[in-house]
């Protein structure tokens, strides 16, 4: 195997993978600003109010998102790795 096919298709991976995680990454992102702001208007600290709707912003949009990371994962894996291993 050929140093370029691998470094291909490692940087494919990686854009995937980043492809992948922008959506929760935004959500948590989105989530932890507006938490942030909220507390700065209101003098509250407290350590589960940051922690509890980030979390919760976190498994709403992976939920939502799921099948859109499935059907990304598959088609890389179909069109990319799997003519790897077969040689084609």
């Amino acid at each position: 195997m050929q140093e370029t096919l691998i470094y291909d298709t490692l940087r494919q991976g990686l854009w995937v993978a980043t492809i992948i995680a922008t959506p929760i990454l935004a959500a948590a992102l989105i989530s932890g600003v507006a938490v942030g702001l909220f507390q700065a208007l209101t003098s509250i600290q407290e350590m589960t109010l940051t922690f509890v709707p980030k979390l919760a912003a976190i498994v709403l949009v992976f939920w939502v998102s799921m099948s859109f990371m499935t059907a990304t994962l598959v088609d890389f894996f179909r069109h990319e790795i799997l003519p790897l291993i077969a040689g084609v």
